[in-house]
């Protein structure tokens, strides 16, 4: 492994979660499949939203157990995955079948200190590449939807399902910090 060592109290998500495509994740409930192409960019903002009352909560820097990461390290994950997605959504509208960097979400958490950063700040920046995202995903036309990539594993994807599996992505993470406790307080 290149870069930085993993840190040692998270344990790495190997999984491969291109499955939650075809099925409904039963840990989030989100169904990917059942999204159309008109609803992926304003669900992109739907979906980020609730991270600025996360981010204010006053345990959002300590982690809830050993091996999984605090509220703040979660939404610096998120704000890099609007990122990662965005590049990659305009990457497939600008190339042939382009075939994706890896991205190790590990090593990015280690490198970039998730643990270290401020949340007001991680708020801003969330917010700002989640509506970068969400731009690039209305600027996809009718006949784009179907232009094609791949992840550095052989996953393949169209536009559409990329913007599906970032969405199951952004749910996810909004039930691994409990993001519905804000909503009610």
């Amino acid at each position: 492994m290149t870069g930085p060592a993993a840190d040692p109290d998270i344990v790495p998500d190997t999984k491969d979660w291109t499955w939650t495509l075809e099925r409904p994740c039963p840990d989030c409930g989100f169904e990917a499949g059942a999204v159309i192409a008109p609803q992926v960019s304003e669900e992109v903002l739907g979906l980020t939203a609730p991270w600025s009352r996360v981010l204010e909560r006053a345990d959002a820097t300590q982690r809830p157990a050993p091996g999984t990461w605090s509220a703040l390290e979660y939404a610096c994950h998120v704000r890099d995955v609007c990122r990662v997605f965005e590049g990659r959504a305009r990457l497939m509208l600008e190339e042939d079948e382009p075939e994706f960097e890896d991205w190790d979400q590990d090593a990015t958490a280690v490198a970039e200190r998730y643990h270290d950063q401020v949340p007001a700040v991680v708020g801003e920046e969330l917010r700002s590449a989640a509506l970068a995202a969400s731009a690039a995903f209305a600027d996809v036309s009718a006949d784009q939807w179907a232009r094609g990539g791949t992840r550095s594993n052989g996953s393949q994807f169209t536009v559409l399902t990329l913007g599906q599996y970032f969405l199951h992505d952004l749910a996810h993470h909004l039930v691994d910090v409990d993001a519905t406790r804000d909503v009610h307080s």
